[in-house]
């Protein structure tokens, strides 16, 4: 099998390398194609990996209900072993090991690495077994004893890859490197929480021969657009080590803050690291928002992550998203005449750092002391939607652009590019960046990483880069896991975990020589929505473990159903390992079959269950109960009358529930409501879509949310009932409107007004007659919640309500919590109620 793995990932020495500096001198255009003849530098590809023997996956069947007693059983059947990312070959055998207090994890003695593994691995089961197992160096494996031990003549010659044995003499776990005993370990802790229990565990024969399908399987988290503290960024490596991710791509500087001290530079934290948010001290948000870390914290941090065998790619954006450091030191690298505030807009803003000499020389000083914090193979230099008005608009800018014979912007881009390109080589590194820094002319040693689809990766990997797959559409996080309305902040673009399962990293339009070039993909975390540990936890799990399957198992082992399978252990080590994942992929929706519509015209009121991924088996109450195994089990719709209260959940084989109980009443005023995320886009195409908080900086999991399109201040209310209906409530919030949205400013609709302040229209239909208008209130005050109410002249029939407003589009952003049509008068009971 071949593996396609990261050059020179993880193996740079941790320790720090010399700080003599080459100081880095503003070459021409011709630069990017004398790089182009050039060797790639530090390329490192691993050697193909072919064992022979390999044998078919498990069928993919439910798990098995737990054998009762004091020890967990996993039966010696064809259930699939609770392994995520599943192994690149598995075969089961008969018997068990039984692992108790007493068991040992034995090691050679004077192997720092397996007692690193050992330890990990003891912590892990202490942890979510309560089992307090020693750790014990011993010439000769103990009896009965969990061996690790690291060999140059093991089975498996991958530098991360492990052999794992099961039987009833012990557990053995051989790896020729450090990183593959640690994966093993990982294994073995898994097979040894197959549920949610503590105590003794009875561990299932098993011969595993596993490695990763790419070197390259990460994590992106942004931490400029809100800040996450070093136990947060703990959190996260201890989440990915126990899923076999390798790489953590730490986005620490943007607009909106700058996160890494700089001790040349002190203004880059005392001035970049802090903002003042629109909204601030309302709701308890704080009056100034922000933070960094320390040298010393950051030394820390790449040391944990180390010891996970996890590298720590750091990214400071270049040369857009650069408002923070134009903020604290404008005349060193800002274009000039430009000065500004760290900033406040989410979105695309248009500061850039500047392209002179001094700029240039401000910004490899700043990465003399970010390589001696951070000894990755490579530096992430961002290169994304870097709007080039400001160069363009800039003289100094242009005469240089004349003299240096580059044709435009996009060329100067590149050619700032190079000059960070030659800097990171002559110290032994190598430049990445997102896939915009294509357009310009891309140096020969740098890699791309894709994240506007596809198609990056496809040019890179063609023209001889190596890449880093993160498409938006498949990776990005903060995308909403489910169309629920219990979902918090994010973009509205649903990403479910199937779809995340789904993705390969190949891209098909690649030959299989071009497909070498592909070192693996990541998840993406973006952190405009993402307020606090809480909201990270919510938006990676279960997400990142559909991540660890994508890129470490083969694409031929992968199958959702054996992954959904093998899902309800994960979730209870997620409990077990304080990770407080959505549950969204597995909770019960419960919906009227074909709409209220129908129920309120006087037909009977059916109640539709299901779940996103189909998995475990529903079961409902009526009564107001929460629903158990033993409660009715759903299968097909059924009939109520109103009102009623239904309660669900999804339980797994052994009666453990995949989520937590969901509730929905219907009674007749709920037919005439519909929430935030009921609502929906007044445009079929072009609709800008976000879930956005009351504020930006509030961080509890109840935070009021809300459905908006930034292009559009209209919602639509679809399919209304009209009948009888004699007034309309809407339940509205003033949000901040700081969103940088560049040069798509104008797609952003003013709606004509009627006063100073504007209105909120009721149309039927979005191009339709105004059937209602109530003024806004009179108020700027941001994170503000009210209640508008207005009759609407008699109707019937059925129709889309329109519900638009014509505020100022500079001004505050509104919205739309829910709506409530109003009955004339109390109506005859719907037959299902008689």
């Amino acid at each position: 099998m071949t593996s396609n793995s990261a050059p020179d990932l993880p193996p740079l020495p941790l320790s720090k390398p010399p700080s003599s500096k080459l100081p880095l001198r503003m070459r021409p255009s011709s630069l990017l194609s004398s790089m182009a003849r050039s060797s790639r530098l530090l390329a490192m590809t691993l050697a193909a990996m072919v064992l022979s023997g390999c044998g078919q996956r498990d069928a993919a069947t439910p798990p098995a209900a737990a054998e009762s007693g004091n020890a967990s059983t996993l039966p010696a059947t064809n259930a699939p072993l609770p392994l995520i990312p599943a192994p690149a070959d598995a075969k089961r055998g008969s018997g068990s090991f039984h692992v108790g207090t007493g068991t040992v994890i034995s090691i050679v003695g004077g192997d720092a690495d397996a007692r690193r593994s050992a330890e990990h691995l003891a912590g892990l089961l202490q942890r979510t077994r309560g089992l307090a197992l020693e750790v014990r160096a011993e010439a000769t494996a103990s009896p009965r004893s969990i061996r690790l031990e690291r060999s140059a003549q093991a089975v498996v010659a991958h530098k991360e890859g492990y052999r794992l044995d099961v039987d009833g003499n012990g557990i053995r776990i051989a790896a020729r490197d450090g990183a593959g005993l640690f994966y093993g370990a990982i294994s073995a802790w898994q097979l040894m929480t197959p549920d949610g229990r503590k105590g003794d565990v009875d561990v299932p024969a098993v011969a595993i021969r596993d490695w990763p399908r790419f070197g390259w399987r990460g994590q992106h988290l942004d931490v400029a657009r809100h800040f996450h503290d070093v136990a947060t960024v703990k959190h996260v490596l201890d989440a990915m080590a126990a899923h076999k991710l390798n790489v953590l791509h730490w986005h620490l500087t943007d607009d909106q803050g700058w996160r890494i001290e700089i001790k040349r530079y002190p203004k880059l934290t005392e001035i970049g690291a802090w903002r003042t948010p629109p909204g601030a001290g309302r709701h308890g948000t704080p009056e100034r928002y922000g933070g960094f870390y320390t040298q010393e914290q950051i030394s820390e941090i790449v040391a944990y992550a180390a010891r996970l065998h996890i590298t720590v790619l750091p990214e400071l954006d270049m040369p857009g998203h650069a408002q923070a450091a134009v903020a604290a030191y404008p005349e060193e690298v800002g274009v000039p005449g430009q000065r500004t505030q760290v900033g406040v807009d989410w979105g695309v803003n248009p500061y850039l750092f500047n392209t002179s000499e001094r700029s240039l020389t401000f910004i490899t000083n700043v990465l003399d002391e970010v390589l001696t914090l951070f000894p990755s193979a490579y530096i992430h230099i961002g290169g994304d939607e870097a709007v080039k008005d400001q160069w363009e608009a800039s003289p100094a800018v242009r005469a240089q652009m004349r003299k240096l014979g580059v044709k435009d912007a996009h060329a100067m881009q590149g050619w700032f590019n190079a000059q960070l390109a030659h800097y990171l080589t002559q110290h032994g590194r190598r430049m990445i960046g997102w896939d915009e820094i294509l357009e310009g002319g891309v140096p020969a040693s740098a890699s791309v990483m894709s994240w506007r689809g596809i198609d990056g990766a496809v040019t890179a990997a063609k023209q001889g880069h190596d890449v880093v797959l993160a498409p938006g559409d498949w990776l990005y996080m903060d995308n909403l896991q489910t169309t629920r309305s219990d979902e918090p902040n994010g973009r509205l673009t649903v990403l479910p975990l199937s779809k995340v399962y789904a993705f390969d990293p190949v891209p098909s339009a690649l030959t299989a020589e071009q497909a070498k070039h592909v070192l693996g993909a990541q998840g993406a975390l973006w952190a405009e929505y993402i307020p606090s540990k809480w909201h990270v936890d919510h938006a990676l799990f279960p997400r990142l473990s559909a991540v660890a399957e994508v890129t470490w198992s083969p694409a031929a082992a992968r199958n959702w159903k054996d992954f959904l399978a093998r899902m309800p252990a994960q979730l209870r080590r997620y409990k077990a390992l304080d990770i407080d994942a959505s549950d969204g992929a597995f909770a019960a929706d419960i919906a009227l079959e074909g709409g209220p519509n129908p129920v309120l015209a006087g037909g009977p009121a059916k109640v539709a269950l299901s779940t996103q991924t189909g998995a475990g088996t529903l079961h409902y109450t009526v009564d107001g109960s929460d629903p158990t195994p033993a409660s009715p089990r759903y299968g097909a719709p059924f009939t109520i009358k109103l009102p009623t209260t239904i309660k669900a959940n999804a339980f797994d084989a052994d009666g453990t529930p995949l989520a937590a109980t969901r509730s929905r009443t219907f009674d007749r005023a709920g037919l005439l409501r519909v929430d935030t995320q009921g609502l929906r886009d007044c445009v079929a195409t072009g609709a800008l879509g976000l879930r956005l908080p009351l504020l930006p900086e509030m961080t509890g999991a109840d935070t009021p949310v809300y459905n908006v399109d930034l292009f559009h201040a209209c919602r639509l209310y679809p399919q209304a009932r009209l009948d009888g209906i004699g007034a309309i409530r809407i339940e509205a919030a003033r949000l901040p409107n700081n969103f940088g949205l560049a040069h798509e400013q104008p797609k952003v609709v003013q709606y004509p007004a009627k006063t100073r302040g504007g209105e909120l229209e009721v149309r039927q239909g979005c191009e339709g007659e105004l059937i209602a208008s109530v003024q806004l209130p009179d108020s700027a005050a941001l994170g503000e919640q009210f209640t508008l109410e207005t009759a609407l002249p008699a109707r019937t029939g059925i129709h889309d309500l329109c519900l638009r407003f014509t505020a100022p589009i500079r001004g505050p952003l509104y919205a739309i919590g829910a709506v409530q049509l109003i009955e004339t008068t109390a109506q005859a009971p719907p037959a299902a109620t008689r």
